[in-house]
């Protein structure tokens, strides 16, 4: 099967390269992208670059992990393969502020020439494009992290009307989360008044049960790993449907049930 994905390609030149910048202590992103991304194996090559992320809380030290100094670094670094576009796969935004993923997509364009994008500006992207204001929240951190992600998505216009969290500030805990409880957070953060639910973080692995859950629930489940790897797609002009990881994936504007 790895054979035949790519037996028709004459060079790896012709294959579009995706840069991500990731959080050192998550061990989840990679290994969902690339499992998402299978079918497109003869297309779209991703790459990951790690910045040192550990704990997540309100913090001066924690928050002060995600500078775009610390970004334009890891995304000249991986632009030494000479990328089509660079993502900071981390939901840093979320508590940061969105003025502070713009500047660090307006840095990395500036240095690499690139286009870039990151997690929470692609979600913002996803509630235009499914006309979304009102959605349910499911995180797994603290309650102030979680608080503060509300706010930030307040201001950009977007309404949390109910949410859920674990209450976790250790990155590599967030891995090791078991599925079953994932989908409890889900199932806690919905309300009927939520138009979808988002999972904000790319170090839980939550894109495994959003299929099985937006059955369930009957509305669209965004998960952070999707939702960057659907803007990464978008950036290089690759927009082939990917069943199997929810609506957004497939390209479908609602869950088919």
């Amino acid at each position: 099967m790895p054979l035949r994905l790519i037996e028709h390609v004459e060079t790896m030149r012709a294959v579009k390269k995706l840069g991500h910048i990731t959080p050192s202590c998550n061990t989840v992103l990679e290994h969902l992208t690339v499992l998402m991304a299978h079918p497109l194996a003869h297309r779209v090559s991703h790459h990951f670059m790690r910045i040192p992320v550990r704990n997540i809380s309100m913090t001066a030290a924690d928050r002060g992990q995600f500078t775009s100094t610390t970004m334009v670094a890891a995304g000249c670094a991986l632009n030494e393969a000479f990328m089509d576009a660079i993502l900071w796969n981390g939901t840093s935004g979320c508590w940061n502020g969105t003025e502070a993923d713009r500047e660090i997509c307006a840095q990395l364009t500036q240095a690499t020439g690139l286009p870039a994008s990151t997690t929470t500006l692609a979600q913002y992207e996803i509630f235009d494009l499914y006309r979304v204001t009102s959605f349910a929240l499911a995180v797994p951190y603290t309650d102030d992290v979680t608080m503060q992600t509300i706010a930030t998505f307040a201001d950009a216009g977007y309404t949390a009307v109910s949410h859920a969290n674990l209450g976790l500030t250790v990155g590599r805990d967030m891995a090791n989360v078991p599925f079953v409880t994932i989908k409890q957070l889900i199932r806690e953060a919905d309300s009927p008044k939520a138009e979808c639910v988002i999972v904000v973080c790319t170090g839980l692995p939550a894109a495994v049960v959003v299929e099985e859950m937006e059955q369930e629930l009957g509305k669209p489940v965004f998960d952070s790993v999707a939702v960057t790897l659907w803007k990464g797609l978008q950036l290089i002009g690759v927009t082939d449907a990917i069943d199997g990881w929810g609506c957004l994936m497939r390209g479908a504007r609602g869950v088919q049930l």
